[in-house]
């Protein structure tokens, strides 16, 4: 499954049809729910790519930016000259409206993610953020067994991530399939009640740059992990990458909850990596 996790490559996408205006929060005064870099397109025909949260907006955008023959940078909300909008929040929010976003190079960076490559594109010089970086969407590897592993395949696709889920029938001395989704916006998630299985799977996933590794397991089993790591000659520094117990709920009862803990946990990495991303590039 290709996964789109949240609206983050959508707008990007969008503005690769020549034509299409692409509008990016570039500054926030108070509070908002959408980040630093958040994108809505609008396409020729008025539809929407991405999102800004608030409907009224992204109407009030579309129909600025159609006004539009140059980038021009425009505060909504609080603070804004246009008194009869305003946001709900009470914020204030600087966003750049460019009629006429460079296709092409929209275009280069959805390559780049697609070869699962981190990239960025520059923005007009009068934007407080000089460049809009992007990350590939995160892939999440489950290997494991029963109702655990069946759970989160399934809660974790239909949230938008790539997953790929890994029975004992696919794993082997001959079959190890982490050694090629290892890249860096990969999270692999054990949930093995034999833990035996895990041994070589966290050899390799820890000798890649994987942002997220966790584990199932109770103190006994957590224990004998990191001795047998150890023992293989693996650096304590690289055994602490493992998450485990994993999932953001201390204590979990069923395969649903722990799904859904995992996934909060992986997810509220993913996003403090992006908004790492992002706000290099700010003023």
């Amino acid at each position: 499954m290709t996964g789109d996790f949240g609206n983050d490559h959508a707008a990007l996408k969008a503005a690769c049809v020549p034509g299409t205006a692409l509008c990016t929060i570039v500054g926030i005064e108070g509070s908002y729910s959408r980040r630093l870099g958040a994108q809505l397109a609008v396409g020729r025909d008025g539809r929407f790519a991405g999102s800004l949260a608030d409907g009224c907006l992204e109407h009030q955008l579309a129909s600025d930016v159609r006004d539009l023959r140059a980038p021009e940078t425009r505060r909504y909300g609080q603070g804004s000259k246009t008194i009869d909008f305003r946001l709900p929040c009470g914020s204030g929010l600087d966003i750049l409206l460019d009629p006429t976003p460079d296709s092409d190079a929209c275009q280069t960076a959805v390559a780049a993610l697609e070869s699962r490559a981190e990239v960025s594109i520059p923005l007009p010089d009068l934007a407080r953020l000089s460049r809009r970086a992007y990350l590939p969407s995160p892939a999440l590897r489950i290997f494991g067994e029963g109702p655990e592993l069946s759970a989160l395949e399934s809660i974790a696709k239909a949230a938008g991530f790539d997953v790929q889920s890994f029975g004992k029938d696919s794993i082997g001395p001959d079959r190890n399939p982490i050694t090629d989704m290892a890249d860096r916006w990969t999270a692999n998630i054990l949930l093995f009640h034999d833990h035996e299985w895990e041994d070589a799977i966290l050899s390799h996933a820890l000798d890649s740059a994987s942002f997220f590794i966790g584990a199932q397991g109770g103190s006994n089993a957590r224990k004998q992990r990191v001795e047998k790591l150890k023992s293989v000659g693996i650096p304590t520094s690289q055994i602490d990458r493992i998450r485990s117990p994993v999932g953001a709920i201390a204590s979990n009862r069923t395969p649903q909850s722990l799904a859904l803990s995992i996934l909060a946990e992986v997810a509220a990495d993913y996003e403090n990596l992006l908004d790492e991303a992002i706000c290099a590039f700010a003023a």
